[in-house]
């Protein structure tokens, strides 16, 4: 399991949020988990499950010079479509209504606020059909899951390589170790 300090590390961080008993809403959650089983994820990539902590996940965003966050995010297209926001786009975001619905906007502006280093963030995502109870994805996010896992991979391993953290299979194996994790950190299981 990984914990802030080895964000900070790491550069690259990935935040799965969302409500995982909300049916499309848990999109974010899904993918996070699926990416964690990907094989092309490079290593050294710290994931986050981020679930509703809102405001209280910029202190394990904040040190990354990297961030891309999952999440479903309603932004009137057709339900199951694969949406990618990056700079001026991010600031179109739909944010909270209230302080007790505070969305993915109000992160990034406290992440503008706090960050100490320039971000580079991307959020991905997929347009909602259906936000009500339930722990299952409607058929159609459902479907679109794996295209926003294999574009969060394809994302994470432009920056890895970009960085010059990406090491694959053969460099695992030359530094002695044949397993490189990338593990999950649950705040919500944490903040208990």
């Amino acid at each position: 399991m990984t914990n802030a300090a080895s964000a900070e590390s790491a550069g690259i961080v990935v935040l799965g949020v969302g409500n995982s008993i909300r049916t499309d809403d848990g999109l974010g959650i899904h993918a996070l988990e699926r990416l964690a089983k990907q094989p092309g994820l490079p290593a050294g990539v710290d994931l986050i499950e981020g679930g509703t902590k809102g405001l209280e996940l910029a202190c394990y965003a904040a040190e990354a010079s990297k961030l891309l966050i999952l999440d479903a995010v309603d932004v009137g297209e057709a339900p199951g479509t694969v949406v990618r926001f990056t700079g001026s786009d991010l600031a179109n975001l739909p944010g909270g209504k209230n302080v007790h619905e505070l969305g993915l906007a109000d992160l990034l502006l406290t992440l503008s606020l706090v960050a100490e280093q320039e971000q580079e963030i991307v959020v991905m995502g997929v347009q909602p059909a259906v936000i009500d109870w339930g722990t299952e994805l409607s058929p159609v996010v459902e479907a679109a899951l794996e295209r926003l896992v294999e574009a969060a991979v394809a994302q994470l391993t432009s920056w890895a390589a970009a960085m010059h953290t990406f090491k694959g299979p053969a460099a695992a194996v030359a530094a002695g170790s044949s397993e490189e994790s990338t593990s999950i950190l649950n705040t919500a299981k944490e903040a208990r």
